[in-house]
């Protein structure tokens, strides 16, 4: 299945961000990032919530949705910005979506979302992804989109989910894989760009290469393999627009949001290098044939 993006909307995480100060990077030394699940790579600079916010139950949680019930109760771990979980909110019209986060800051855009969407069945509360603030057994289906890859320990926060499901139900989880995006033309920036990106997520406990690996997290954290269904689903960018959005969102990242901040902090680029790669984004986003995929594992586990 192939998504490809609509640039012109206003266009996440899905994962933690630094409370203590909303527009500081997750991680920077110094921070105390204490509802933090771990230091999240992305950061929560404005190129990363643009690409976020263009993100939609249908062009990221289209494995789920043919599973999902009118009453279902559903919990989104990571649910950033929240416009999947608001969309989610859309396919259960009696029942209720609950969205968690580590950033308070971007909870506040999330409720924003979702006051002015006129549902009055999803909600948000700041949590940890290893300690969710729920009993046992409370929720239908538990949704993690993008955020495994982005935890030091994706098996403890695999068990936390399956724990706060209620037996029967569903623990939807989809990560991309960067060793598996692919691009053309070939370029010497970009192959540069993933590597840097390996080594950074490498340096800090992370796993970039999460979507080939969540069937196997699902099976170590004590799910029944007959209960498990693995699946994949792609992003596509080759439309002149589409090269301009996403081209212009890394370049942008690779010199001013949490990934730069993480890079000079490990001492594996500097602003030097930093810039060289957004340069080389946008020589790709300029060239006419120009084309990126972003491969992203899937996997529903029964509870």
């Amino acid at each position: 299945m192939t998504h490809t993006p609509t640039p012109d909307q206003d266009v996440t995480v899905d994962a933690a961000a630094d409370t203590h100060a909303p527009d500081a990077p997750t991680g920077a030394l110094g921070s105390t990032p204490s509802m933090e699940s771990e230091s999240y790579t992305h950061g929560h600079h404005e190129s990363v919530l643009r690409s976020h916010r263009w993100r939609t139950a249908e062009n990221s949680a289209g494995f789920l949705l043919p599973h999902l019930r009118p009453n279902h109760a559903i919990l989104d771990v990571g649910c950033g910005p929240a416009t999947v979980t608001v969309d989610l909110a859309r396919h259960v019209p009696g029942g209720t979506v609950i969205g968690v986060d580590a950033s308070a800051a971007v909870l506040d855009s999330a409720r924003e979302l979702a006051a002015g969407s006129g549902l009055s069945n999803v909600s948000f509360q700041q949590a940890n992804a290893y300690e969710l603030p729920f009993a046992d057994d409370t929720f239908d289906v538990v949704f993690a989109h993008q955020l495994l890859q982005h935890l030091s320990d994706p098996l403890a926060a695999l068990r936390e989910m399956k724990r706060v499901a209620k037996p029967g139900g569903l623990v939807a989880v989809r990560d991309a894989d960067y060793a598996a995006m692919t691009w053309y033309p070939e370029s010497a920036g970009l192959t540069e760009w993933n590597e840097l990106y390996h080594e950074v997520t490498h340096a800090y406990g992370y796993q970039a290469d999460a979507g080939r690996r969540l069937l196997a997290w699902v099976q170590e954290a004590g799910f029944d393999p007959a209960g498990i269904v693995p699946s994949a689903g792609v992003w596509c960018y080759s439309t002149p627009a589409d090269r301009a959005w996403w081209g212009g969102l890394w370049a942008e990242r690779c010199i001013a949001s949490n990934f730069a901040v993480q890079a000079k902090e490990s001492a594996l680029a500097d602003d030097v290098a930093l810039e060289q790669l957004a340069q080389e984004w946008l020589r790709w986003a300029e060239e006419p044939a120009g084309w990126f995929a972003v491969l992203n594992g899937e996997v529903l586990a029964r509870v």
